[in-house]
């Protein structure tokens, strides 16, 4: 018998949103120990620290979290909208040509081919890859909305939808090249100097805003509501924090480019447009928190609803620090320094990481007929290893970004420095060797959570509870 909804698509990008996070984090552990301890950094020039990073983050946010959001937005709008999804050969091509993307930046960041703003050799071919895809996984995200038998469009479809589009105009503004050499692989940026540095943070902030938050948003909106099986405790709060989310992030990009060459009004446009983002910001968060209203006790023995709430209780946190560092005053201490890798791990593993991860353990039963996941206790016991990890991580970089700050600006009373560089890196070391064991202990909890999932997935269980578990009131 056909299944209600294609569900094939969805199982294949939630499991290799469980491999992806594994690779991607376990590239984040050794480059943070390649910082510890230099040596780490071998004489094979593509295992080296400057190779590995971008490959780092390439594979957290783009093959982890995109992972994520395919399986979850496929999931999402088929469960809302009434409908299988439009298009289903469109829908696996997205899921093969998007491994072929993560599969072809692996290969080439580590070997030095990467999109050097001036200049790029091997990347604009997959830059064309990227864009034919996305496009294949807009036609089946909206073409699903089109066909939905229910007259609504329930809000997380809203958030999802914005993502896609945005992120869309964000590619191909930032990867607007002039292809010189076709046999060779080679072309120019459309953009230079002062003008490059204002499309590259107004792709890089909005990433952040559509791909990191919009996205992961509409996972909210929809997960969690169902494990509190309670309806969201303000829908026309959901709709205000939209519109809002949408007009004001796309302005915030400048706040990135304190103190350069960039006019000074555009650097206080991006640090006001960013402390507006504080009310909308928060005003989810609270509507997120807020669903759990008459289920608080749920938290006690559920612990996926732990992974949900923890990670919406972090973009709380990290949509606080954010607008505060964009203050010109602030960024003048925290920009350039480990305060602000601090505050992106904050975001990525506290809100994405935790809020994908709680997602991934709630779908992949029903995804493959089963009642529960194999092991609750491990999905429990996960949470707490990734909560300590995030803990470790975080606070080793805010204490080490602040100290960083102030000793770069300490100055003796003739006017000149008062610690050398050098000392300033002596200083950090203690806090880059606990932000590697943070960084060990979140990957050690995924090995965990591989476990649980591939154990779920071969258990002899085949009873659908989908029959037996109804859509919760919008």
């Amino acid at each position: 018998m056909q299944e209600t909804y294609n569900y094939k698509v969805v199982r294949q990008f939630s499991i290799m949103t469980v491999v992806w996070g594994i690779v991607g984090m376990l590239v984040g552990v050794i480059i943070a120990a390649q910082l510890a301890w230099p040596a780490l950094n071998f004489d094979l020039p593509w295992l080296t620290f400057s190779r590995l990073r971008p490959l780092h983050t390439n594979a957290v946010v783009f093959a982890f979290g995109g992972s994520a959001l395919f399986a979850t937005s496929y999931y999402i709008v088929q469960r809302t909208c009434h409908a299988r999804l439009f298009a289903p050969a469109l829908a696996a091509f997205t899921f093969w040509g998007w491994q072929l993307v993560i599969v072809l930046a692996a290969v080439t960041l580590p070997l030095g081919f990467s999109t050097a703003k001036e200049y790029a050799e091997l990347e604009w071919p997959i830059d064309l890859l990227i864009t034919v895809v996305w496009v294949a996984y807009a036609i089946v995200f909206f073409g699903t909305i089109v066909k939905r038998k229910v007259k609504h469009i329930y809000v997380a479809n809203w958030f999802l939808g914005a993502f896609i589009l945005t992120v869309a105009v964000l590619h191909l503004g930032n990867s607007a090249a002039l292809p010189v050499s076709l046999m060779g692989m080679k072309s120019y940026s459309a953009y230079a100097g002062v003008q490059d540095a204002m499309v590259q943070w107004w792709y890089g902030h909005n990433a952040v805003g559509f791909f990191l938050t919009a996205g992961f948003l509409g996972m909210m909106y929809y997960f969690m509501p169902k494990a509190a099986n309670r309806p969201v405790y303000s829908y026309r709060l959901s709709v205000v924090h939209f519109w809002a989310i949408a007009f004001t992030y796309i302005w915030a990009g400048p706040h990135h480019l304190h103190y350069t060459a960039l006019p000074d009004w555009t650097q206080s446009l991006g640090m006001i447009m960013s402390l507006i983002l504080l009310a909308p910001s928060w005003g989810g968060m609270i509507n997120g928190i807020m669903t759990l209203s008459g289920a608080w006790e749920k938290l006690r023995t559920d612990p996926i609803l732990k992974f949900l709430v923890v990670a919406i209780s972090f973009y709380g946190m990290s949509t606080f620090e954010g607008p505060m560092m964009s203050i010109k005053t602030v960024n003048a201490l925290s920009h350039y320094t480990d305060w602000t890798i601090g505050h992106v791990h904050s975001g990525a593993l506290g809100w994405v990481a935790m809020i994908s991860i709680g997602s991934m353990y709630f779908m992949i039963p029903r995804l493959f007929g089963k009642t529960q996941m194999y092991s609750p206790r491990l999905i429990e016991l996960h949470f707490w290893i990734s909560t300590l990890g995030v803990v470790l991580y975080i606070a080793a970089m805010w204490i080490s970004g602040v100290m960083q700050g102030l000793m770069w600006r300490a100055t003796n009373t003739d006017g000149t420095l008062t610690y050398s560089f050098i000392e300033t890196v002596t200083a950090m070391h203690p806090f880059y060797v606990t932000r590697t064991v943070g960084g060990l202990v979140f990957l050690s909890g995924m090995f965990l959570m591989a476990y649980n999932v591939w154990k779920t997935v071969t258990a002899d269980d085949a009873k659908a509870i989908d029959a037996i578990i109804p859509e919760p009131a919008h």
